[in-house]
């Protein structure tokens, strides 16, 4: 079953074929191989988004580069149908060095430990009349249901009844057909009335579509065949240094590993098998709660990771920390000396605390707007990189206000410091940037 289910994450229709090609694969090589140390060799599909396509436009792309800026050598893929003999003639030839997506337990491969967790999900229109959060409510009742044909959604679909299925091919050649992606737009085009298709494929396809449609995760069922995968990266049995540097970086990555999926609306499942809520991007600014979980992205500006930080800098962006200044330990007295720690930050950064509020004073935002024009030289194109830590709506604030200032290169750095640490890089000691009109720009502390 987990072997059938990883084809079928890879748009669900290759487990049957690749089964059968299980026993013509030969004996691994004896000699292990070590760390890549010159270039990366990703083993992908050419045509199978969200995953991966040849202009690296996929989920696993993103990540796969993220892997290459850690080790700091070139990616390259070797591209190869997701169809019979896809293991066989590209990693086990040594073609290449990692497939980025397969199930925990899948047994062609070695496994990572899982980079993400995620489930099959039931979309259909909103405008349908259609309220189903679970296969057993009674509007899916003579509804026709789009199905990858021997997935597990159909067997659980018959336990509750639904036997108006619409079935979709399970093998095929994503050179020419692509079934998943085909079920979610036959539910847009209202040829279907919902369909249950793997969830990073539902999500990814469904926020394309012209018409909106809802997307539900689905829990397992007791009894059932499961709805949700652990997913891990698969490589060659006899490397395990390889595996331990990888199980390494999706520890330390795991952030900017979330991040990615998030804007690709995979719907992901926490290890208790809850489904993790998306955080939505709100139309105005975060007004309180600044340290918790933020949008995948802003719309005005651009999401950016440790490595195109790096490279930015490098070309000359500015790089702005908006993390508000510590408060005064409670319970000292009033007329007692206290010293703030020292501010760490990135290299080059200048830092403009407390500008990150929803709605700042007039003094703030007069030390944020002045701050942005002397550190540009007036230029409103040049790129801007607003960052401060991990789920803080405080970068996410200002490099909102920033847009709405009139930059057109702005560059959220959700990762912040701790983000651009995990990708092996120091921080710095750094000061605040003087406020002409104050010599304390912090008349606010963040909650």
């Amino acid at each position: 079953m987990t072997r059938r289910l990883f084809f079928s994450r890879r748009v669900l229709h290759l487990a049957v074929a690749l089964c059968a090609a299980a026993a013509s694969i030969g004996q691994p090589a004896s000699a292990a191989e070590g760390i890549p140390t010159e270039v990366l060799r990703v083993c992908a599909d050419a045509s199978l988004l969200p995953f991966s396509n040849e202009r690296r436009e996929g989920f696993e792309n993103r990540i796969a580069q993220l892997i290459a800026d850690d080790l700091k050598v070139p990616l390259t893929f070797t591209w190869w149908p997701q169809t019979i003999g896809f293991v066989r003639n590209t990693l086990r030839t040594r073609q290449c060095d990692l497939v980025m997506g397969t199930a925990v337990g899948e047994e062609l491969m070695q496994n990572t430990n899982p980079y993400y967790r995620s489930t099959y999900a039931l979309i259909y229109r909103k405008d349908s009349g259609i309220t189903a959060k679970t296969l057993a409510d009674p509007s899916l009742q003579g509804a026709r249901i789009g199905v990858v044909a021997r997935t597990p959604p159909s067997a659980v679909m018959l336990r509750h009844g639904l036997i108006n299925m619409e079935p979709y091919q399970l093998d095929t050649d994503t050179r020419a057909h692509h079934p998943a992606q085909q079920a979610v737009e036959d539910v847009a085009a209202a040829r279907t009335d919902a369909a249950i298709v793997w969830g990073p494929i539902a999500g990814y396809f469904a926020a394309r579509q012209q018409v909106p449609l809802a997307v539900v995760p689905l829990m397992d069922e007791p009894g059932a065949s499961p709805f949700q995968y652990m997913i891990s990266m698969g490589l060659r049995p006899d490397e395990p240094d390889w595996r331990h540097w990888l199980n390494d970086f999706i520890v330390r990555r795991q952030g900017d590993i979330d991040r990615i999926l998030t804007e690709y609306h995979v719907p992901l499942v926490n290890a208790d098998g809850t489904i993790r809520a998306e955080v939505t991007e709100p139309d105005g600014y975060r007004m309180a709660d600044y340290r918790s979980p933020t949008p995948p992205g802003l719309r005005g500006a651009e999401t950016v990771g440790a490595a195109e930080v790096e490279r930015l800098a490098k070309a000359g962006a500015v790089l702005i920390d908006v993390l508000p200044t510590p408060p005064k330990p409670a319970g000292l007295a009033a007329d007692s000396r206290w010293v703030p720690p020292p501010h760490r930050s990135l290299p080059g950064a200048h830092w403009l605390p407390n500008v990150g509020y929803g709605a700042p004073s007039d003094e703030q935002e007069a030390y944020f707007r002045t701050g942005l024009e002397a550190l540009t030289a007036g230029d409103r194109k040049r790129p801007l990189v607003v960052f401060c830590q991990p789920d803080c709506w405080m970068s996410w604030n200002a490099a909102k206000r920033a847009v709405a200032l009139g930059y057109q290169a702005v560059k959220w750095f959700p990762a912040g410091t701790q983000g651009w640490t995990a990708a092996g890089h120091e921080l710095v000691t750094v000061e605040p940037e003087p406020n002409p009109a104050s010599s304390n720009p912090a008349s606010k502390i963040a909650n």
